[in-house]
């Protein structure tokens, strides 16, 4: 391995082709130009935000927040693919992985990449903050019953969700409805 003491570090952090961010207590702390681009934001104008202006919603930021402790806490990192919102409200599909800095304080201070996945991925239906949250579980492959367990409701419950995100993507059956979540053309 070369002598790491040439390397400048915070070039490499700013150049990077994917976002970048740190975050502490959820809000950023520095964002690399690929993320302020990205989310449409001019240079620096996220540092100091809340990471909630990049969610769709107050209610996803809340969930997703809370969805993210325990991963972080059993693994140190978590990664999902989930709807953001850029600075001119348009919602789009973005993969996003992250790494606590602060083991035992997942909101502590973290490093967080995104990548924007609405190339390959559109946002084609208008969805609820729920309808949001259980369509990412369903990309992820999970059934009505673990996504009822994991987020706290009734399989019954998800299963109506399921059937209106159906309805919104105009699937005849599940796979196809994660093959339109996922972007895939049948």
């Amino acid at each position: 391995m070369g002598d790491t003491r040439t390397i400048d570090y915070s070039v490499i952090f700013h150049q990077s082709p994917v976002g970048m961010c740190i975050s502490a207590q959820r809000i950023i702390q520095v964002s690399n130009r690929t993320l302020d681009q990205m989310f449409g934001y001019p240079p620096n104008a996220l540092a100091g935000q809340s990471l909630s202006v990049l969610y769709p919603s107050s209610d996803d930021f809340e969930r997703i927040g809370a969805r993210i402790v325990p991963i972080m806490n059993a693994k140190g990192s978590y990664s999902d693919d989930r709807i953001m919102k850029r600075a001119d409200q348009e919602l789009f599909w973005c993969h996003v992985s992250g790494r606590s800095l602060t083991p035992g304080d997942p909101h502590g201070a973290g490093i967080w990449v995104f990548e924007d996945l609405s190339a390959r991925r559109p946002v084609s239906a208008e969805l609820t903050p729920r309808e949001r949250e259980i369509s990412m579980l369903l990309a992820e492959g999970k059934t009505s019953k673990l996504i009822a367990r994991e987020i706290g409701l009734s399989p019954r419950t998800v299963e109506m969700h399921r059937a209106k995100l159906m309805r919104k993507f105009g699937a005849s059956t599940s796979s196809e409805l994660v093959h339109r979540l996922l972007g895939a053309v049948l």
